[in-house]
């Protein structure tokens, strides 16, 4: 298995798209997954490189990669030393981010041969589930669409981080890292990018509008989201098939760091539901 990390991609607000690549090389061209990781997270987060090898194993040409304003750094990837930058992200630059990794991967005459780039796939976890559906939605190089413990909905997220007055005076507000300790910045800016860009950053009007294949995993024990959250998501789409994984917290009973070698049962079943998903459905 061919395993790139860190490959440095030119984002369009002047800071990097750390990413990584993982294949079976075989001069096949093999479906394209793009993961994108949550809100507070990162593409080397706990098990997602197990995770990343279970796809390519299965055939699949997998890619995750940072948001380049996630709070990670070229020298340290992995949490938030960039906190200047964390508090300057916001959906809009995420899905430029992610529209950036469309285009490089369309581009590269380097993997020609072991990616497929008329069959690209997108799966997003988390806050990261709203990311995909948006950019499937409006992107028609994309022919599958997974929210794995995704998000209904950015507007009662984005206006309920603290009092919208305070916040416009201070400029910031701050979110707890339970896990680092450190105190999260959001500048106010984040507000106003989401008010200016409302309408194509409503979930609901994505997950309506959408005309292609679409899975929504969620577990059952999951209380960052609820599982309510993947319930509205199905019914908004009546051609969605919806998953739930019975017993299964946010992050599949993933933890971070993972020192084992295998993945945690709920993850390894939420992928297998993807891996059947991309090879089956129509």
């Amino acid at each position: 298995m061919i395993v790139t990390k860190n490959i440095i991609v030119p984002g369009k607000h002047g800071k990097p798209i750390l990413t990584d690549v993982f294949y079976k090389e075989d001069s096949l061209q093999k479906p394209v997954i793009i993961f994108c990781h949550g809100y507070k997270g990162f593409k080397d987060w706990g098990a997602w490189d197990l995770m990343a090898k279970k796809y390519a194993d299965a055939g699949f040409f997998f890619i995750k990669f940072n948001f380049s304003f996630n709070g990670g750094t070229i020298e340290q990837p992995i949490d938030f030393p960039d906190l200047n930058a964390f508090g300057n992200n916001n959906y809009t630059k995420e899905l430029d981010d992610l529209e950036t990794i469309i285009d490089w991967i369309c581009s590269l005459n380097e993997y020609k041969t072991e990616a497929d780039i008329n069959n690209i796939n997108l799966i997003g976890h988390s806050r990261a589930g709203g990311i995909v559906t948006i950019k499937a939605e409006e992107d028609n190089r994309i022919k599958k669409v997974i929210s794995l413990a995704g998000v209904c909905d950015f507007g009662k997220r984005t206006s309920t981080i603290g009092d919208l007055e305070q916040w416009k005076k201070d400029g910031v507000k701050y979110v707890l890292n339970g896990r680092t300790k450190q105190q999260m910045p959001h500048f106010y800016q984040f507000y106003e990018d989401f008010i200016q860009n409302e309408e194509r950053l409503t979930v609901k009007r994505a997950v309506s509008n959408l005309n292609l294949p679409y899975l929504i995993v969620h577990g059952s024990g999951d209380t960052s989201v609820l599982v309510e959250e993947a319930n509205n998501l199905h019914k908004w789409n009546s051609n969605s098939k919806l998953e739930i994984i019975e017993g299964a917290n946010h992050v599949f009973d993933a933890s971070h760091p993972w020192d084992k070698n295998e993945l945690p049962k709920a993850l390894n079943d939420a992928s297998n539901n993807i891996i059947d998903f991309l090879n089956n459905e129509t």
